[in-house]
């Protein structure tokens, strides 16, 4: 085995190594460079247009992304698994040097031995305490702990100032590392409760000194033997060709920090999507996605997400909600006018012609947006099928709206950044037949729809003899049509309604169909009269609710006893609604 050679430092630990023998490498791997031109890594673009790297363990993991692009490098960086504070200062030696980054200590094993033999290593940079453990023989160690100055002797690169990273952020720091400005990341020390004092710490004051002394002394003496022998170094490095055309996506977990520094350090972009598993999440995802570029999903929360290919291929469509992004929730919250155009006998919504009512509506949705840290999105909710005194021609007590006449309203409201939702009052039909007939509006990316049971009638029911009710079955039809015209169309996710003010009205909804991620299910908790009463049943309908569901709330202008205010809305109903209507 090759030694290791320790990088002088106040806070030097040991690194002992020991390993299998590795392969021989008498032959160069192409980008080692020559006695005339400094080393470069070959990075190389993943074959396929998307790459899962869906490793639950980051060792894993770290050796997958490194394979996806890179064809060889004459270096890896290496820090311990699980030692994330290290791995801060790996991933910034990482992209300075533009080499991949590895895991390895005690958990890296022969996925480590065997993705460094491919690379064709033959330095490795062992960042902080422990890293060197279990390497191969024939690589040379260049050992340093995790400090900012020892890591600078080591490869030459300059560190900016540096600052503390929490973890929850340590991703996004690493995201964000280019080679021509590299800080000095540190962990941000975890809050520990104080412990108290042993009898033997109470009786001896200079214990703890003695123990820190005893340390230091410990990493003195690991020091002196890690440098015995043949000191090791890093050879000249150039940069290698950076993958422009290649987009890394990442929830962001600490677990992917290695990864992502070898794709910043192939010159690959990172664009994280949050604490949401699900590349629709993002704004900037989906921009970028829609370029077309070559796309490597790193982390298994992400890769090995349900329904990550149509989601990628939704993120690809470029297509956006009003607000940005493809999901609905909890990023915007919409503040909708309910009517129908042409009348006021049945909300504000058609008290006014379309483009008042638009003006009117962002008005509404103004009064919200100092009161909430999310996207206040403008919203019309348009009564498509109105229940009706009479039967009609067709039977069902239900004036179903032509399309083309609703074609305006629903247009000109998405083009002013306008969300849209169409409601069906369906009658003695069935919520799915009527649903169909608006397709057409469906299929557009701002459109959505909503089922208001109080007016879904029995066989020989007419309307304001009873409050209607429908059952779950029914819902769940319309829940999968919706969804399976939602992916077909690679559409954002869409928004489905579901009135109710009394437990009856659904029957059997601990059976509502929630799976589907196509979709963002809300009840719309829309009775009327004195707050009391109102919070009484916000809360009733909120007991025993199947999950994921989304929450609405509606203020009646004339009928609430009294109506409150957008303030009033915000700091009274609890939890939060995502919809407020107004009628």
């Amino acid at each position: 085995m090759r030694p290791a050679t320790a990088v002088p430092s106040a806070a030097l630990a040991l690194v002992l190594l020991a390993g299998c023998t590795g392969e021989d490498r008498s032959d160069e791997p192409a980008g080692q460079g020559s006695e005339d031109a400094p080393a470069a890594a070959v990075t190389v673009a993943p074959d396929a247009e998307r790459t899962l790297v869906a490793d639950p363990d980051p060792v894993a993991a770290a050796v997958s992304t490194s394979r996806a692009l890179f064809q060889s490098s004459p270096v890896a960086v290496v820090t311990a698994a699980g030692e994330t504070g290290d791995e801060l200062l790996g991933a910034v030696s990482a992209v300075g040097l533009g080499v991949p980054m590895l895991l390895g200590g005690e958990a890296g094993g022969d996925a480590l031995a065997a993705e460094l033999d491919r690379l064709g290593v033959q330095t490795v940079l062992a960042v902080g305490e422990g890293a060197g453990a279990l390497l191969p023989e024939d690589v040379d160690v260049v050992a340093v702990p995790a400090d900012a100055e020892a890591v600078e002797q080591a490869t030459g690169l300059t560190l900016d100032d540096g600052r503390e990273v929490p973890e929850a952020d340590r991703a996004a720091a690493v995201a964000e590392l280019a080679p021509d400005a590299l800080p000095a990341l540190r962990a941000e020390p975890a809050a520990a409760a104080p412990a108290a004092p042993s009898a033997s710490e109470s009786t001896s004051p200079g214990s703890s000194e003695s123990a820190s002394s005893s340390s230091a002394s410990s990493s003195s003496a690991s020091s002196s033997s890690a440098s015995s022998g043949d000191d090791a170094e890093l050879p000249d490095l150039a940069a290698p060709e950076p993958l422009t055309d290649v987009l890394v996506i990442s929830s962001g977990r600490p677990q992917s920090v290695a990864g992502i520094a070898t794709a910043r350090a192939a010159g690959a972009e990172v664009l994280l999507t949050g604490d949401v598993a699900d590349p629709r999440a993002s704004t900037e995802v989906v921009e970028r996605m829609a370029d077309q570029p070559t796309v490597v999903v790193l982390g298994a929360d992400l890769a090995g997400a349900p329904g990550i290919d149509w989601k990628l291929d939704t993120a690809a469509s470029g297509t956006q909600l009003p607000g940005g992004g493809q999901l609905l929730f909890p990023e915007h919250t919409m503040i909708a006018l309910y009517g129908i155009p042409g009348s006021g006998a049945l909300g504000l919504l058609g008290e006014q012609d379309l483009p008042a009512s638009i003006a009117r509506a962002q008005q509404y949705a103004d009064e919200y947006r100092p009161l909430v840290d999310t996207t206040v999105v403008p919203t019309f909710e348009i009564i498509a099928t109105v229940a009706s005194a009479s039967a009609g021609p067709d039977g069902n007590y239900s004036a179903e709206q032509d399309v083309e006449t609703l074609r305006p309203w629903v247009e000109q409201a998405g083009a002013a950044g306008m969300y849209v939702v169409l409601d069906l009052q369906p009658g003695r039909t069935d919520f799915l037949t009527q649903a169909k007939q608006y397709q057409s509006l469906l299929e557009l990316p701002y459109v959505g729809l909503a089922l208001d049971p109080e007016w879904r009638l029995g066989p020989n029911e007419v309307h304001l003899r009873q409050i209607g009710q429908v059952g779950v079955d029914e819902v769940n039809q319309v829940v999968t049509w919706l969804a399976d015209l939602t992916r077909a169309n690679a559409l954002p996710q869409k928004l489905l309604v579901l009135h109710q003010f009394q437990v009856r009205m659904i029957t059997d909804r601990e059976r509502l169909d929630t799976s589907r991620d196509e979709l963002a299910i809300m009840v719309h908790v829309d009775g009327q009269g004195s707050q009391p009463a109102k919070q009484d049943t916000w809360e009733v309908l909120h007991r025993n609710a199947p999950a994921p569901l989304y929450w609405g709330w509606k203020n009646f202008i004339d009928e609430d006893v009294p109506m409150i205010s957008p303030r009033e809305t915000i700091e009274q109903v609890h939890p939060t609604p995502e919809l407020v209507t107004y009628q």
